[in-house]
């Protein structure tokens, strides 16, 4: 029986079987909130390195003890766990060209049927492949060494066969076969795996959706001018990338207008760009130039409104202005004076008796006094 550390440097499997489940990303769903809404929630582990330092070895350089009969195991005892030194030995097989996301995820799956499993891989030729299914990107040993740096990989079978024969089982000592459950017609027969699911031997996968070699092969042919544009670039020659004179020139001149397409809309984004300041700028400033034409208003009707303050300025103004040019009269009629009586004075020349003048009268005669004389002088 071929042991699990033979011939590669790898962890205790108990370690092994923890690594994969602290590695694992567990995904769960909590409610939460008032409304009930479920998020999703990253069970995080510690930090650490469970990676292997080395490709998985093929089965051709392990050694392999046959004196101990190998009797395969149920999948009830498979699914209780097996003890540590004959973990369950599952095979899966494939072409793996193009060595993407959904073999990874596949050969995962095949990993962790079990509790205490050692996985066997096997990638056929390109002899059977292009027989049975069609030519390959890559060559057979660009596959086999993609397949061997997948990390869930314990064992690789070169060569593998594209039916699985019962003496192919027993040499290898296997106790399920995992692929997923879509009949896979080919080699004349609606299913190859027909045989391993009567036997009890099948242990499904899922496929991965959205991802597969012919998947991506499309996408190249469908994107076939773009990416030899792009290797023409990188300086392949027509002749490597069998692309004719004309269809190279073709690309030559694509590739120019796609720069000057390139540079008239870098222009247009930049136009875009300025006259969006430029608007920008403009309300800006017409906002404050309306604001500042409310103030001025305001301003202009505060001073020269209908009860601005010019008008009471200007009141004011002119009540100072006629008080000062036409101030208040005097009373028209003053009230008289009451003289007291006098003694009576009689001229020496005259009969007449005249009243006594006040001294200002002595000195200077009024009209009154000279006219009193009536040309009675002596």
């Amino acid at each position: 029986m071929a042991d699990g550390g033979s011939g590669r440097h790898r962890l205790d499997k108990k370690d092994e079987q923890g690594s994969a489940k602290l590695n694992s990303r567990k995904r769960r769903r909590e409610s939460s909130g008032s409304n009930g809404s479920a998020e999703e929630v990253i069970a995080k582990v510690s930090r650490s390195s469970f990676g292997l330092r080395e490709p998985a070895p093929f089965s051709d350089e392990i050694e392999v003890d046959y004196s101990k009969p190998y009797v395969r195991v149920t999948m009830e005892e498979a699914k209780k766990g097996t003890p540590g030194d004959r973990p369950v030995r599952v095979y899966a097989d494939g072409i793996f060209d193009l060595f993407h996301s959904g073999h990874a995820r596949a050969l995962m799956q095949a990993k962790n049927l079990f509790p205490n499993t050692y996985l066997i891989v096997g990638v056929c030729s390109d002899e059977l492949t292009h027989n049975f299914k069609g030519f390959t990107v890559m060559n057979e040993n660009e596959r086999y060494d993609a397949v061997q740096h997948c990390r869930y990989v314990d064992e690789v079978v070169r060569n593998a066969p594209w039916t699985l024969t019962p003496e192919f089982l027993t040499e290898h000592r296997i106790d399920f076969v995992a692929h997923d459950d879509i009949p896979y017609s080919s080699a004349g027969s609606d299913d190859v795996y027909k045989h391993i699911k009567e036997a009890g031997m099948f242990a499904p996968t899922q496929r991965t959706e959205g991802i597969s070699t012919s998947d991506i092969i499309t996408r190249i042919v469908r994107d076939y001018d773009v990416y030899a544009r792009r290797n023409l670039q990188r300086g392949y020659t027509a002749k490597e990338l069998n692309v004719s004179f004309i269809n190279e020139k073709k690309y030559h001149l694509q590739e120019r207008v796609d720069k000057v397409k390139k540079k008239v809309k870098d222009v247009e984004e930049k136009s875009k760009e300025f006259v969006q300041k430029v608007e920008e700028k403009s309300i800006d400033l017409i906002q404050k130039w309306e604001e500042k034409s409310r103030e001025f208003i305001g301003n202009f009707l505060e001073m020269f409104g209908p009860e601005g303050a010019l008008k009471h300025m200007l009141k004011e103004g002119k009540g100072r202005m006629l008080q000062a040019i036409s101030p208040k009269q005097s009373p028209s009629n003053s009230p008289t004076r009451e003289r007291s009586p006098s003694p009576s004075f009689r001229w020496p020349f005259s009969g007449k008796t005249s009243p006594p003048s006040s001294p200002a009268n002595l000195s200077t005669p009024s009209l009154r006094s000279l006219g009193s004389f009536d040309g009675e002088l002596p």
